[in-house]
């Protein structure tokens, strides 16, 4: 296993590189996303969660989310370039790929996307940004898990840069960064299925299919990724 990842690290090409991330993306899209979604079905025949809009989701929506997400699966290829050029140059430091580095790696890289997301998102939310890049994931009012990579190929390229914006300051492991595309393609999954995970009542951090889906209807409220704490500190209320 070492030796694959030194090969992977420092003597695949970019172009192999780019090409098996599109396809690791690929499949999280669209083997993943099925998949969270025939879950999501049989759950709900269990009455264990509940769709939150009821209307019949357009098959156009569905064409267009899936032609924005394969521009944006293009953009997110293109992402593991500089991460592995980094690592070459020895500008990223790798901790080992043992359990404990793999786990604190992940949760470190949980919360800054916390952070990064809620800082683009709000970008996006400016009159400017909304009207010229934003609107084309603001398409889907009623969000579908593949909504989760409908977005400007701009929007895309910002989204693009988590582990690039952290890696280069605090060592990671490495299988860290490149299994936190999962672990966040999961949680997008959550937030846009258009099921209620919950009670669907309150503001718990925890509601992400209720807090996003308002988000999605309403354009504006809940810009936080899964949690909703940095609104909780930013946002004024009832804005």
């Amino acid at each position: 296993m070492g030796n694959q990842i030194d090969n992977l690290l420092y003597h695949y090409s970019y172009p192999v590189l780019f090409g098996l991330t599109v396809i690791y993306f690929s499949i999280l899209y669209f083997g993943v996303g099925s998949l969270f979604l025939e879950v999501c079905k049989f759950l709900e025949k269990r009455n264990i969660i509940h769709k939150i809009a009821t209307k019949q989701i357009p098959k156009d929506q569905l064409s267009f989310e899936i032609r924005h997400s394969i521009q944006s699966i293009l953009v997110f290829g293109l992402s593991v370039i500089p991460i592995i050029y980094l690592v070459r140059i020895e500008v990223i430091q790798l901790l080992p790929n043992n359990f404990l580095n793999i786990t604190l790696g992940l949760i470190i890289l949980t919360l800054w996307n916390e952070v990064h997301f809620y800082a683009i998102h709000r970008l996006m939310h400016q009159k400017f940004m909304m009207k010229h890049i934003h609107h084309i994931h603001h398409k889907s009012t009623v969000p579908t898990v593949f909504s989760v990579y409908s977005f400007h190929w701009i929007e895309a390229c910002l989204l693009s840069t988590v582990p690039l914006t952290i890696v280069p300051f605090i060592p990671f492991s490495i299988f860290a960064v490149f299994i936190y595309p999962t672990v966040s393609i999961l949680l997008n999954f959550a937030g846009h299925c258009n099921y209620r995970f919950g009670s669907g009542k309150g503001d718990s951090w925890w509601l992400f299919g209720t807090t996003h889906h308002e988000h999605h209807s309403r354009g504006r409220r809940n810009y936080g990724f899964a949690l909703n704490f940095l609104d909780r500190l930013f946002s004024k209320p009832n804005k």
